[in-house]
């Protein structure tokens, strides 16, 4: 074995890296529960589909968290604070995951609506919350040198938490009943607890060890304001930028809050979802990020975006494919492994270019931000998916899907022409 490839294995051997992955499964478990694994459960329970797109809505903290971002950088964990920031601030956010949870495990979604929304969005704030927690943890505990190497397990770390909360809940559903099926999630959260009080805690930044303001206009300035101003100096075209963020992924948010659904309505059932879309989604994820972070190092983080976002729009074609074709597994393993895999291949450099706009003073905050901004077009850009679906046959709404990608691919263009700080980040 070449020596290079044997220290590219080593990297993702050791322990710092291994525990960013299992982190990373815990981060992701919960996004399934407020999007596709709920969407197949308020489908059972007769939800019209402009209700159940509307609950996309509920993943709005994902879009808000870098608003307190800043706060669990600065301020003690309440009742924690000797395990540590980072560590603190997780238990915290599980134990109000479980929380959440638990609450949505015990509501009928079609007699109490508005209770099963209450629950969705406690699951998504505090989901997004123990992101930014996590997020701060990954780049505080590895090295310079192993950053990529967590950037990639973060991802994969992330699409294992969903298949656990997708296929696995999927399966599960099959024999119990969702309330059943939403106590083993929390179970599941209950036992990340136990996995972070067995980690370390990462060593203060520099930043972290002056001491606090002693007035609150200075806590404020130092504390809320600085990360903010600090990214938009350093951006000239910030605005530019987050618009491009906010809109790199909306195509296949548009498609993916209604792909159970459309699913369903074509003639499969929840085992075929589980089987295809979930367990061969997840291996044609993998291969679509290993092929992203290769382009990435290919052809520079823009251009490796570029036909990152290209694959993805086109992406969107199979599912016209899959309508007039119906009920047909072998298509569904087709469209699957197409549309995970071109998702991996757009994912990979995203996440490489938001981590190259960071800066490392603020690399919690300005992560959340952007990570944020990423997020909005899955959790309320997208919530108009269902009624757009209504209005017209399942192969029009995926070509319609496809064509709202065009804008950022435009951006793109432009920020390519203007902009090539990211290209040397």
């Amino acid at each position: 074995m070449p020596a290079a490839f044997g220290r590219f294995l080593e990297t993702y051997a050791r322990l710092p890296v291994l525990i960013v992955l299992l982190l990373g499964i815990a981060s992701g478990l919960p996004l399934a529960l407020t999007y596709s694994t709920l969407s197949v459960w308020l489908t059972e329970a007769g939800v019209s589909r402009t209700q159940i797109a509307l609950f996309a809505l509920a993943g709005t903290p994902y879009i808000w968290k870098f608003a307190w971002a800043p706060i669990m950088d600065a301020v003690p964990p309440p009742l924690l604070a000797r395990l540590g920031r980072r560590r603190g601030w997780m238990v915290l956010t599980q134990i109000g995951l479980i929380l959440a949870i638990l609450g949505a495990a015990v509501t009928d979604p079609a007699q109490s609506p508005t209770q099963i929304a209450l629950a969705a969005l406690g699951i998504a704030f505090f989901s997004a919350s123990q992101d930014i927690v996590i997020d701060a943890y990954r780049i505080e505990s590895l090295a310079p040198q192993q950053q990529g190497a967590g950037s990639a397990v973060t991802i994969y770390g992330y699409r294992l938490g969903m298949l656990i909360s997708g296929a696995g809940a999927l399966y599960l559903a099959e024999v119990f009943s969702w309330t059943i099926v939403y106590a083993a999630m929390a179970a599941i959260i209950a036992v990340a607890i136990l996995l972070v009080l067995c980690i370390p805690e990462p060593p203060l930044p520099e930043t972290a060890k002056a001491p606090p303001p002693r007035d609150l206009n200075g806590w404020v300035q130092t504390t809320l304001i600085e990360p903010f101003r600090s990214f938009i100096l350093s951006q000239p075209r910030w605005l530019l930028i987050l618009l491009f963020v906010v809109l790199y992924k909306l195509g296949d948010a548009v498609a993916g809050v209604m792909t159970n659904p459309f699913y369903l309505a074509i003639g499969f059932s929840k085992s075929d979802i589980a089987t295809i879309s979930k367990l061969w989604g997840l291996i044609a994820t993998l291969v679509g990020v290993f092929i992203g972070g290769w382009m990435v190092g290919q052809m520079g983080l823009l251009k490796a975006l570029l036909v990152g976002g290209i694959l993805q729009a086109a992406s969107n074609f199979v599912f016209v494919w899959q309508a007039y074709a119906g009920a047909d597994l072998a298509v569904l393993s087709v469209t699957v492994f197409v549309e995970n895999a071109t998702a991996g291949i757009g994912t990979a450099p995203l996440v490489a270019y938001l981590s190259s706009l960071s800066q490392r003073q603020y690399s919690a905050t300005h992560y959340a931000l952007l990570s944020a901004f990423a997020a909005t077009a899955r959790s309320f850009l997208a919530s108009g998916g269902g009624w757009l679906s209504e209005q017209m046959s399942w192969a029009w709404f995926f070509i319609s899907s496809a064509l709202v990608a065009v804008p950022a691919l435009l951006l793109l263009l432009v920020l390519m022409r203007y902009d090539r700080k990211p290209e040397s980040a």
